[in-house]
């Protein structure tokens, strides 16, 4: 009795846990046999694209604010001096290196300071 217990309790939860991801969303097709059928959508495992973009903004108004604060000759100054370090700061020289958009950036925040 326990063991056919055990085997209903099995297949409930399994239906709960298909019912759980058919909610958040769903693709019907009909199958092979003419039956139609549901199946979970796939979610997508990545990062949102949104808190990407922010990060991004946020990243080249920093560069911005530091090339507007300091002057684009002594910011490609410093650059250059952390160019010659470690690996880690190479890469930090590259990643820190002056793009149109933190020109932009700079160009605005300039009078404001």
């Amino acid at each position: 009795m326990s063991e056919t217990l055990f085997h209903f309790d099995k297949r409930v939860n399994r239906i709960a846990r298909k019912n759980r991801k058919l909610a958040r969303g769903h693709v019907t097709f009909i199958d092979r046999t003419g039956l139609i059928r549901q199946r979970p959508r796939r979610g997508l495992a990545g990062v949102p694209l949104r808190g990407l973009m922010l990060i991004a903004l946020c990243f080249i108004g920093f560069k911005g604010l530091l090339i507007a604060h300091q002057g684009p000759v002594q910011y490609e100054d410093k650059l250059a001096l952390l160019a010659e370090g470690t690996i880690f700061e190479q890469g930090a020289a590259w990643a820190m290196q002056i793009e149109p958009a933190s020109q932009i950036a700079a160009r605005f925040l300039a009078p404001l300071l």
